[in-house]
């Protein structure tokens, strides 16, 4: 056994790893699958809509019986489960009668190790010894990002040397990363939460009123997110016509890197700024991004607004993490998986609708994302209806946001 929590910060740094090939690998072949398989921009989004549907049951199922089971079996499951999906992907549609079908099954096997991965490494790094969790939660989130980034980046440039049509060794390669990391698991050490008191169950949480903000906040997150990240590179590719190497690099790539900037910029600045304030201006600048890339009728202005989307979205998902730990300090995994949950039913929300809008206005990508600003609007409403600017003591006792 190994015994420094450092070792444990790391493999849950490569989970979320591992949750980005989950989210991001997969949509990279998005045309690549249109023109092998044939597939229509409606199955696509069935891809999509089945790796979140899939994510939020096994949140739902991970909250109630992970405790029970031990984190340690449940996160090396959650990696063999992920290895099988990805490395199935270069398998399963030439076996199968239809292509279709193997892509869903492969969606499957990889969207229950990136659900069980959502419920359990944000609670293993929040029972991690340290003074500033709110900190070390937008670190480990700012690894979703790199990881993207990285997937994307490597994805892009392994594609235009070894061709568009080498993408099955790249799930291979890709597989290797939760092989290894089910590895690593097995051998650090992991804290839980709560240790000697008692955790709330689904009732109590339920009844407890800033529950219910933190659920209509993570789904706007995770929704607002997705719907650009999920579509950024066909967007680039059939909406705004540049290459697909292109493409990947300047949406989805930049689109992560700056997320990833705005984690690491929180993790530092968190202590001064306050989180509400944040998140309100997370949410305008959101709405704007989307404003920019649907509407404006220059490709790089486009470009420049999924990039932006990027940056914009960063402190939402561990933004709402943080503050749901800190106002319900009992909550537990069933906290954490209740939240991924919700985050999981907006990501599936988001980018199908984008999806079928799309469809529905004859595969016009760009209109199809106008649709999205309906996230952050409401992500701000939310937050400027639940958290008055004045709040007494009184409501703060009650549990008031601000």
């Amino acid at each position: 056994m190994l015994k420094s929590f450092r070792h444990t910060k790391a493999a849950c740094y490569t989970g979320y790893v591992t949750q980005a090939i989950v989210n991001n690998f997969v949509p990279l072949l998005f045309l690549i699958f249109r023109e092998s398989f044939g597939v229509s921009f409606s199955q696509l989004t069935v891809l999509i809509a089945a790796n979140f549907v899939i994510q939020l049951a096994v949140d739902l199922i991970a909250a109630k019986f992970v405790d029970k089971i031990g984190y340690r079996p449940c996160i090396a499951a959650a990696h063999l489960f992920a290895a099988a999906g990805i490395g199935g992907i270069g398998i399963l549609p030439f076996l199968l009668p239809s292509p279709f079908a193997g892509l869903v099954v492969c969606v499957v096997l990889y969207a229950v190790g990136g659900g069980l991965i959502e419920v359990l490494v944000s609670p293993i790094v929040e029972a991690c010894p340290a003074e500033n969790k709110a900190s070390q939660m937008s670190i480990l989130h700012s690894f979703y990002c790199w990881g993207s980034a990285f997937v994307i980046l490597v994805s892009a440039l392994f594609l235009r040397a070894a061709g568009e049509y080498s993408w099955r060794i790249l799930s291979y390669i890709w597989a290797a990363v939760p092989l290894l990391n089910a590895v690593y698991f097995c051998f650090v050490p992991i804290a839980r939460l709560n240790e000697g008191g008692e955790s709330a169950t689904f009732g109590q949480l339920f009844r407890m009123k800033p529950f219910w903000l933190f659920v209509l906040l993570i789904m706007a997150a995770g929704a607002a997110e997705l719907s650009m990240s999920q579509w950024a590179s066909a967007f680039a590719e059939s909406g705004l016509g540049v290459s697909k190497t292109v493409g990947d690099l300047a949406g989805p790539c930049l689109f992560a890197v700056l997320m990833g900037t705005a984690r690491v910029l929180h993790a530092k600045l968190s202590a001064k700024l306050p989180l509400k304030a944040c998140l309100l201006g997370s949410g305008v600048l959101c709405m704007a991004s989307y404003l920019l890339a649907a509407l404006s009728p220059l490709p790089a202005l486009s470009l420049a607004g999924c990039a932006l989307c990027g940056f914009s979205v960063g402190v939402m998902w561990p933004g709402t993490f943080s503050m749901a730990a800190e106002k319900i300090p009992t909550g537990g995994t069933a906290l954490f998986g209740l939240l991924a949950l919700s985050g999981d039913l907006g990501c599936t929300l988001g980018p199908s609708l984008v999806g079928y809008a799309s469809d529905a206005l004859g595969g016009d990508l760009k209109t199809g994302l106008l649709f999205a600003v309906a996230f952050p609007v409401l992500l701000v409403l939310a937050l400027a209806l639940y958290c008055p600017k004045n709040p007494n003591k009184k409501d703060k006792s009650k549990g008031n946001l601000c």
